[in-house]
């Protein structure tokens, strides 16, 4: 709750309000506590009071219980019994302005990147390469660049994979050796990755940081990101969480500690940002996390045990609220020692013990002061939240979607011209050319084959008039030869030579020679040409 008296007022403990520093607000925090200890509801409560304070939020929220915080609350017993415990005389219960997000794209605005916008190095972070793996990934930045080619979507990085891959021996030369098996170990890690539903991440409209920046009547935005099913796929839920850093440190300027903050992030089930996560990605979010309080963001992490933080994270969280922690083991009670050890010791109890025994909405809290030194714990009572609590129903949903004011800003994917359409149609005017290149062979082959064949047929043609020539000849030869020797024989048999009777038989010789030649000739011809041109053409 936030009012000019209190400011940032979060929890009342017997001493009085209990409030968040407004210069100390981007020194992030942390809430924890056991399941049904009160967590979601402090985590509403704090981000209704930057609400008010002008001061816009976003929650990632893992079960749709923060979606209440876009209805007005109601009374109840329990509220009407604690208001006079807070010194509150009427509450004036409240919605805050609410824009909901999916990465999906399923249960609000869509949240989506561009494999360029991601950059070599945060991409090879997320998916788990080394230092070899990721020199290749750099040169396939590189070349992507060079040539003027998007990446835009995971089928964009996968064909650049593919045409580095086809075209390694030509870039090894200027870039340096790119193995197949590092380029085979990045395909594999993209597939995991696409598996877990990175496919819908990555891709246009990307989201603008300023859209997270907004206020509305006064009133900071609340940017509610449904994480229901993004909770089930914690290497998708790091990328986003990663990228979403580090394009507000990019993006905004250096401020150092303002009066209030421009924006406060709050994580759920935190504890699942660092499940699985290797050290150099870790050792990102640290980084990020150090240095983006200067520029006016606050990161506040809710999980249920301090322990599942990293110590180097943990150690920069300076606003605390701790909930009660069960401890039935060795293990429970060495989680309760380190979150007791993590507080400003307090006199007045002993702080282990009293986590033990906290009651719901009660807590053990410690902000910073002015001067950034964390104050003494103090055990205190949670204020009740001014809006719904609990997840609104779908129909409600819908209808803020829809009056949201980027509402069709990013609700469309938009394909346009990238590596993918580029390198394919390069495929396909290459698979063209072979083609044609393939026809063009194959007619030049049919033109020399029918040249070859006419001049054989020219050939035959010779040689078939050469055999007749010489046939004729010789079967002329033959007949003339037989009938003269059986014309003499005749002649002499009768004993008449008279000149007429010579002319006579002389011109019938020459009619039946000439019948019988040409009769012959054509029959020995054809037999034997045939023959012939038979065994030519076998």
């Amino acid at each position: 709750m936030f009012d000019s008296n209190n400011g940032l007022w979060i929890a009342h403990c017997p001493d009085g309000p209990l409030s968040i520093t407004g210069k100390m607000a981007n020194r992030h925090g942390l809430i924890a506590g056991a399941t049904g200890t009160g967590k979601t509801v402090t985590l509403q409560v704090m981000a209704e009071t930057f609400c008010q304070a002008g001061v816009p939020c976003f929650m990632a929220d893992m079960k749709g219980d923060l979606s209440g915080i876009s209805q007005p609350g109601r009374l109840s017993g329990f509220i009407e019994k604690r208001m006079p415990e807070f010194g509150i005389s009427e509450a004036k219960f409240q919605s805050c302005p609410v824009r909901f997000f999916d990465v999906f794209g399923e249960q609000g605005h869509p949240m989506r990147c561009t494999i360029s916008r991601m950059g070599p190095q945060l991409l090879s972070r997320i998916l788990g390469l080394n230092d070899t793996q990721e020199g290749v990934l750099n040169i396939l930045f590189r070349i992507a660049d060079e040539r003027g080619l998007l990446l835009i979507d995971i089928k964009d990085l996968r064909s650049m994979l593919n045409y580095v891959s086809e075209h390694a021996a030509e870039y090894t030369a200027v870039y340096g050796n790119i193995a197949q098996a590092s380029i085979g170990a990045i395909q594999r890690s993209l597939l995991t990755l696409e598996n877990e539903g990175a496919g819908s991440f990555f891709g246009e409209p990307s989201f603008e940081i300023s859209d997270l920046l907004a206020t509305e009547g006064g009133k900071g935005v609340m940017n509610v990101l449904a994480a229901d099913k993004l909770m089930l796929k914690p290497r998708v839920y790091s990328t986003f969480l990663l990228w979403l850093l580090s394009e507000l440190y990019s993006t905004l300027p250096e401020v150092g500690d303002m009066e209030l903050p421009k924006l406060v992030f709050f994580f759920d089930e935190a504890h699942m940002l660092f499940e699985g996560t290797g050290k150099a990605l870790t050792d990102k979010i640290e980084q990020v996390i150090r240095l983006i309080r200067s520029k006016g963001v606050g990161v506040y992490f809710i999980t249920q045990s301090p322990t599942d933080i990293p110590e180097s994270i943990l150690g920069q969280l300076g606003n605390r609220v701790q909930h009660a922690l069960r401890a039935y083991t060795p293990k429970d009670q060495k989680a309760v020692k380190v979150a007791a050890e993590t507080f400003r010791a307090n006199p007045a109890f002993n702080t282990a013990d009293t986590i033990m025994n906290l009651g719901t909405g009660e807590a053990l809290v410690s902000f910073l002061d002015e001067k950034g030194a964390p104050s003494m714990v103090q055990q205190a009572k949670i204020l009740f939240p001014l809006s719904q609590i609990g997840a609104i129903d779908e129909s409600q949903r819908s209808q803020l979607v829809k009056e949201s004011r980027i509402f069709g800003k990013y609700d469309k994917a938009v394909d346009r011209e990238s590596a993918f359409e580029v390198l394919l149609a390069e495929k396909e005017q290459q698979l063209k050319e072979e083609e044609a290149q393939a026809r063009e062979e194959e007619e030049m082959q049919t033109r020399n084959s029918r040249k070859g064949s006419k001049g054989s047929s020219s050939v035959l043609g010779k040689v078939a008039k050469a055999i007749f020539t010489a046939v004729t000849a010789t079967v002329a030869t033959s007949v003339g030869n037989a009938v003269s020797e059986k014309v003499s024989g005749k002649g002499k048999s009768s004993g008449s030579k008279t000149t007429k009777g010579k002319s006579t038989r002389s011109s019938g010789t020459s009619k039946v020679v000439k019948n019988a030649t040409t009769a012959a000739t054509r029959t020995l011809t054809r037999e034997i040409t045939r023959s012939i041109l038979g065994n030519l053409v076998k």
